[in-house]
């Protein structure tokens, strides 16, 4: 190895680097060919990172670089910037060092996280010293990344299933995770099909009715949306087809905002952003215990003879 000094940036052959980390960052489509257009027409802007790991130059941040500069003639090296780092901290800085442009995504970070507890022993305290970020955000990623079955997990890595559809694969049970993954594969299911193929799914209530919504997807939400679509419930007085609606409504948007709390939460969010929304979830917190309350009170005086 070559007299490297700190803060030295040298060029490296695209085939010395190690790409061992690179299962920890998603593919996609969009982005690499927007890398790729940009080394086209502005040549490399900013070096790669490595990391020196038993004489292996592994490469930190740079992935997208690297996979654009193979596919280019003329490209055979790429400049480097060498980092001291041991192995565990070496996955800590795939995170920090993504921390402005575009960051690490959500499963991203829960990759990383479920490498540092399961694979290098490391407590989730310690973890979230490591990263910068709280516990609590540490537990939620590794709950995130165990709870999706490994086929689909196998499937996001490949990127041959969107961040998004694992989102709402996620919240099946690992068995119907499996088959709904089936139906994506054989149906071509968008993200907002998947999205209420998992709704019905986890209304169903019978195996019968699973094995239609799975067989039948398309069927399923044109039969559940045309029912849902109703203007009016002949069996409600008109005050109570507006509450209705409102019911419907209010729970969908708590439904999302459930959904967004639990699996990203304030972990997405900038300092700015915390300073402006922080008023507004306060709010949300006093509402919705106060429409708990109320609710409950309801629901005692229907179930008076």
């Amino acid at each position: 190895m070559r007299s490297w000094s700190k803060g030295e940036i040298q060029t490296l052959a695209l085939e010395a680097m190690d790409e061992r980390y690179s299962r920890y960052r998603l593919q996609s489509a969009a982005d690499e060919q927007a890398m790729l257009d940009s080394l086209r027409r502005f040549g490399q802007i900013s070096p790669v990172v490595v990391c020196l790991q038993q004489e292996n130059l592994v490469l930190i941040d740079g992935f997208k670089r690297l996979r654009a500069a193979r596919r280019l003639r003329g490209f055979l090296t790429l400049r480097a910037r060498r980092i001291e780092l041991d192995e565990r901290r070496a996955k800590a800085a795939l995170f920090l060092l993504n921390q402005t442009g575009r960051r690490t995504d959500l499963w991203e970070e829960a990759w990383l996280v479920h490498a540092l507890v399961r694979e290098d022993g490391w407590s989730q305290v310690e973890v979230g010293e490591l990263l910068e970020r709280h516990k609590s955000w540490v537990c939620r990623r590794l709950a995130l990344i165990e709870k999706l079955a490994a086929p689909a997990r196998d499937d996001l890595r490949l990127g041959l299933l969107s961040p998004t559809l694992a989102r709402h694969l996620v919240r099946l049970p690992a068995g119907n995770q499996v088959r709904a993954l089936s139906a994506v594969r054989e149906h071509s299911l968008t993200a907002a099909e998947l999205r209420g193929v998992v709704d019905l799914l986890l209304a169903a209530g019978t195996r019968e009715k699973e094995n239609f919504v799975l067989q039948k997807p398309r069927q399923a939400l044109r039969e559940s949306q045309g029912a849902e679509g109703r203007s009016w419930d002949p069996r409600l007085s008109a005050a109570g087809n507006r509450v209705s609606r409102q019911l419907g409504s209010l729970l969908d948007g708590l439904a999302r905002m459930e959904n967004w709390l639990r699996h990203r939460g304030r972990g997405e969010l900038r300092l700015c952003d915390r300073d402006v929304l922080g008023k507004s979830f306060h709010n949300l917190g006093v509402q919705t215990r106060s429409v708990s309350e109320l609710t409950e009170d309801f629901l005692k005086e229907l179930s008076l003879p």
